[in-house]
């Protein structure tokens, strides 16, 4: 058996187990005071005003969107490179994912694309199956990797179209960014969006297993997330069995079950606690990869800004599959056969069969996330790589980029 480097390990410390142990020995398991500890360490942390707890990123959102009053009909400019999340609950309120293409260096979403998306849709020429006259009501932006975007560059979009903005930042803590060099830096979730969504799963770049928030500086929109994720009732479990609380409730909305436990918060409050430290662990590996593999002609390394904090939750290296004789898929197997797990992010959702036999998108809607997502493919990237897991992923990458070079054609004169 060759020695295996896995895609990811989670990072869990003495710490959180204990602080986990005190939670069960508490007798309070679901949402409680290490949620509210949790809420507010990570609202300090991101420069918000208000945080809220939830069960995934997902929940968060979904109850972002909501918050915002998204009704059925209309239509959300949504990119194509990104989870499943994302787009999914736009359809959850009967609305319309308007997929936009990504920027070919980041793989970001490409605001020049959103801005002919956002045309065709308002002069009846889009040619996805969206219903005539739907109207466009937010943009969801995603920070592919924990690179951030320019956000005030989607603020004014929005502002110039009508739009609220909603921010997946599922792999963008911590990450910043900021204009320029003598700019102030600008934490994600520091009023870079009206909602930004976080998560916490297992992969993360901080875990609660699985967990996610949402955060805001709008009181209104943290009240009625903060409702809508305990079935809509008017005092959440907290507040009616603690010994200040009522035994009384209402119910205020049709909500849902969305809220973080304190045993997931436990995990939570010391993952925060290390979440630089962290970050900088994965910055090295990321700095090893990119001295190993710069002037290796197979492949692409990405983006990484001067003016950008980068979270570093994947390292997506892009294949140049004119100089190699196999397909990104066959690299994938091979790297697993020699003990390197990887993964792809993503499959855009245009190329996926909802979205394909559902709304008639084709891949030259969207050209560039069609061409990109062949040759994507990302590396370890985990704080706790050891120097041998790091030196066994760049060995082996640089291995089978020689193995299977492709061999170059020389036209010569006769």
């Amino acid at each position: 058996m060759p020695k295996m480097t896995p895609f990811f390990r989670p990072d869990v410390g003495e710490d959180e187990i204990q602080e986990v142990v005190k939670a069960l020995r508490s007798g309070w398991l679901t949402t409680g005071p290490r949620v509210k500890r949790f809420e507010d360490e990570f609202a300090a942390a991101v420069g918000a005003t208000h945080a809220v707890a939830l069960n995934s990123c997902t929940a968060a959102l979904h109850l972002a969107v909501e918050a915002m009053g998204l009704r059925a009909g209309q239509a959300v400019l949504v990119p194509t490179m990104t989870f499943a999340a994302t787009a999914e609950v736009i359809r959850y309120l009967g609305a319309f994912p308007i997929l936009v293409d990504c920027d070919p260096e980041t793989t970001n979403l490409d605001l020049d694309d959103a801005a002919a998306k956002l045309a065709a849709l308002r002069a009846g020429t889009l040619r996805a199956a969206i219903p005539l006259g739907a109207p466009a009501v937010g943009i969801v932006p995603v920070h592919v990797g924990g690179l951030m975007l320019d956000t005030d560059r989607v603020a004014a979009f929005a502002r110039e179209n009508g739009l609220w903005v909603v921010e997946d930042a599922a792999h963008a803590f911590p990450a910043a960014w900021r204009v320029g060099p003598e700019a102030a830096w600008r934490r994600c979730g520091e009023d870079t969006a009206a909602v930004s969504c976080f998560s916490f799963y297992a992969n993360k770049t901080i875990t609660t297993g699985e967990g996610g928030m949402a955060t805001t500086s709008n009181p209104e929109l943290a009240d009625r997330m903060r409702l809508m994720s305990l079935h809509g009732l008017s005092h959440d479990a907290w507040g009616r069995y603690s010994g200040g609380g009522k035994w009384d409730y209402r119910i205020l909305a049709p909500g849902f079950k969305y809220n973080m436990t304190d045993v997931a918060a436990a995990l939570g409050i010391h993952q925060l606690a290390r979440a630089e430290a962290m970050r900088l662990a994965r910055e090295r590996v990321a700095d090893r990869y990119f001295d190993a593999f710069r002037e290796l002609e197979e492949i692409e390394l990405p983006v990484r800004g001067a003016n950008r904090i980068h979270a570093w939750h994947l390292f997506p290296i892009r294949l140049r599959l004119e100089r190699l004789d196999v397909s990104r898929d066959a690299v994938i197997d091979i790297l697993r056969q020699r003990g390197v797990g990887c993964s792809v992010h993503w499959r855009p959702l245009h190329l996926h069969p909802y979205y394909e036999n559902g709304f008639g998108w084709r891949p030259e809607d969207l050209p560039v996330a069609t061409e990109v997502w062949p040759r994507l493919l990302s590396l370890p990237l985990f704080p706790g790589m050891t120097d041998e897991e790091v030196a066994h992923v760049v060995e082996t990458v640089m291995d089978v980029c020689r193995a299977h070079r492709a061999a170059r054609v020389v036209v010569g004169r006769a």
